[in-house]
C-alpha cells in the first residue's frame, strides 16, 4: 500500500506520484505520513519534505505552505519548491554560507525587516542545501 502524494506551487507541478512514507517539515516539528495516516491539515515551515519509495529516499525543499492528508492521498501546497535532485550542491552549500554570514551581521540587534529578510534568506538556502543530501 502507497500514498499519492502531489506537491504544487504557484507556476508548476513539483511532484506528481507515490511515495511509501513522507516526512513533512510542520510548524511544529516533523511530521510522518504512512498509509493509512489519519485525515489532517498542517501548515509547513521551510525546511525539507523527505520521501520514501521502492529506489530509497529523496527530498524535496519546500518553502512554507500547508498540506492536507486524507484517505492515502497527501496534497501539498507550498510558495515555492525544488527537487533536491535538481539543486546543485556547490552553489546551494555556497548560498547557504554567504546566508549564514548575512544573518550573522544581524545577532544582538533589535528586529528590523532587514533582520526578518536575512533570517528568511537562511532558512530558504538552508532547506536548499540540506535537500541536497538525499535520506
Amino acid at each position: 500500500m502507497s500514498l499519492t502524494l502531489r506537491v504544487l506551487a504557484p507556476d508548476q507541478s513539483v511532484f506528481d506520484g507515490t511515495a511509501d512514507e513522507v516526512i513533512l517539515p510542520s510548524t511544529t516539528g516533523q511530521v510522518g505520513i504512512l498509509p493509512g495516516h489519519v485525515t489532517m491539515l498542517a501548515a509547513l515551515d521551510t525546511g525539507v519534505m523527505r520521501l520514501r519509495d521502492g529506489n530509497g529516499w529523496s527530498t524535496i525543499a519546500l518553502m512554507g505552505g500547508f498540506a492536507e492528508v486524507e484517505a492515502d492521498e497527501v496534497t501539498v501546497l507550498v510558495n515555492a519548491a525544488e527537487l533536491g535532485s535538481s539543486i546543485n550542491a556547490s552553489t546551494a552549500e555556497a548560498e547557504f554560507e554567504a546566508a549564514q554570514k548575512a544573518a550573522a551581521n544581524f545577532e544582538g540587534q533589535a528586529s528590523s525587516p532587514e533582520k526578518l529578510k536575512a533570517a528568511e534568506a537562511l532558512d530558504r538556502a538552508r532547506a536548499r542545501f540540506q535537500a541536497t543530501k538525499a535520506g
